[in-house]
């Protein structure tokens, strides 16, 4: 007898709720039921709003999580019951399935946990022309699914089918986004360090890099996954990076997070680049008129006055996709503090063109400063000469219960908390913003935002000054109050 869950039920009663475009939690609560609910509900969901009928291809495709292949299993298995047809995509990058649904007009489902530690995975849903929205999820929780008889007592599949064979249009049409874009050649000459770790876009980026001129060095290969996030960047791998730029003669390092959609790329000297930096860049690159970023990132994308328009959202791709979609013409970009590029409108160049990708992308990042280094006959580390004298420090205090930071946030948001907690560090709070956590501006310029995590227990930190040993202090400051809140 099939039993009738409610998703927004279900998310209470499992711990695996929605977060940023999809669903995430602990593996442990990640059962094959659960997956299989929220893959269904999602289907559901599209169905009754006339984006996918009975036949219809579904695309899925994982990150090289031990888990993943089972959570796969499940949502297959739900796109079968949903009268519809799983297409296997493989290990491949989260915007290489996104890009290649996205063309064909299909829905897809990536399963990965993206940077956080592999005791917790996702599942990131995309309709047919791209990410779910803010928008779409009470529509999905609301979604009630029958749940057939397949699993044993702790949510096992009973007998899990075998996945179909691998769709390798995937990751080919992913390659030929880039190498049909950019010139034969565009990368010749240049010696590039492919830290590989565990991303699961680490064979597909060293293949591009290579067909594009590059003498490409593989480094680092995992079989055991690593958290690598772009955004705090592991102490790990600031030295891991700057012992290669000592011993190698690199013109630059290449890398992604676990799911391959947001870049970590290293000058010649093994220092990281953040990624908010990165996105001012490569929006600089791609000649953008219009650039949508959250209230997070770094200021410089104003001060430097190169794009019509700026304009600020709250942290999450769902929130820059919504603003880049109400932007209208032009070539309007978006970029996360992460990294992470989106492209809202097809962007012509030299009679070539480049498809929109309005989802996060890592190799347009690395290209992209690149080819504005070549261009400049500048190395790596020039780039940031190009911006204006703004530099910023984030990191996070992990295992934070998010109810604690909502209230200690608040706290600071009324009656003059920011200036008695912050105050005798930084000076007179100027400026409050709460478009998504805690954002203070001190009279010196300098910027304290606090924000917990949308999809982890973790207490987030972005820090900004003139200088990055100040931007760094600060952040290491702040850090310092922070663990007392708890």
């Amino acid at each position: 007898m099939a039993e009738h869950v409610r998703i927004a039920d279900l998310m209470d009663q499992s711990g695996v709720g929605f977060g940023t475009s999809g669903a995430r939690g602990l593996v442990s609560a990640m059962t094959d039921r659960v997956c299989y609910a929220y893959t269904a509900g999602f289907l559901r969901y599209l169905r009754g709003r006339g984006e996918i009928a009975a036949g219809d291809r579904v695309a899925l495709a994982g990150d090289l999580r031990p888990s993943t292949p089972r959570i796969l299993r499940a949502c297959a298995q739900a796109v079968r019951d949903a009268g519809c047809r799983p297409v296997n995509g493989g290990f491949v990058p989260s915007p290489a399935l996104a890009a290649w649904a996205i063309g064909q007009g299909i829905a897809s489902a990536m399963v990965t946990g993206s940077h956080i530690p592999d005791d917790r995975n996702g599942i990131k849903f995309n309709r047919p022309a791209g990410e779910i929205l803010k928008a779409d999820e009470p529509g999905i929780r609301d979604q009630v699914v029958d749940l057939p008889d397949l699993f044993d007592a702790a949510g096992a599949l009973r007998v899990p089918e075998e996945a179909p064979p691998v769709e390798d249009a995937v990751r080919t049409s992913y390659l030929a986004r880039y190498l049909d874009f950019l010139p034969p050649g565009f990368l010749a000459g240049m010696r590039l360090g492919v830290y590989e770790h565990s991303s699961v876009g680490r064979d597909l980026l060293g293949e591009l890099l290579g067909s594009l001129g590059a003498e490409v060095v593989r480094l680092a290969r995992s079989e055991v996954f690593l958290p690598v996030d772009t955004e705090a960047v592991r102490p790990e791998d600031v030295e891991l990076a700057r012992g290669w730029a000592g011993r190698e003669r690199f013109d630059a390092l290449c890398s992604t997070d676990g799911d391959a959609d947001r870049p970590l790329v290293g000058d010649e000297r093994g220092e990281w680049f953040r990624g908010d930096v990165a996105g001012i860049l490569t929006a600089r690159w791609l000649g953008a008129d219009t650039v949508v970023t959250p209230v997070s990132s770094n200021t410089a994308v104003e001060k430097c006055g190169w794009f019509r328009r700026v304009v600020r959202t709250r942290i999450g791709s769902p929130y820059v996709v919504a603003a880049m979609q109400a932007a209208g013409e032009g070539v309007v970009v978006g970029y996360e503090a992460n990294g992470g590029f989106l492209i809202q409108n097809p962007i012509g160049r030299d009679g070539r063109r480049l498809a929109a990708l309005p989802t996060r992308d890592a190799v347009i990042v690395i290209l992209a400063l690149l080819g504005l280094a070549r261009g400049r006959g500048l190395p790596l580390s020039g780039l940031a000469g190009m911006l204006p004298p703004r530099f910023t420090a984030s990191d996070r205090l992990k295992d934070f219960p998010t109810a604690i930071a909502q209230a200690r946030i608040a706290e600071l948001a009324h009656d003059g908390g920011a200036d008695r907690v912050f105050g005798p560090e930084f000076g007179e709070v100027t400026a409050l913003d709460e478009t998504d956590g805690l954002r203070l501006t001190f009279a010196s310029g300098e910027i304290v935002h606090l924000r917990p995590s949308g999809n982890a227990p973790e207490l987030r930190c972005y820090n900004e000054a003139a200088t990055p040993e100040r931007a760094a202090a600060m952040n290491r400051r702040c850090l310092e109050i922070l663990r007392r809140w708890r």
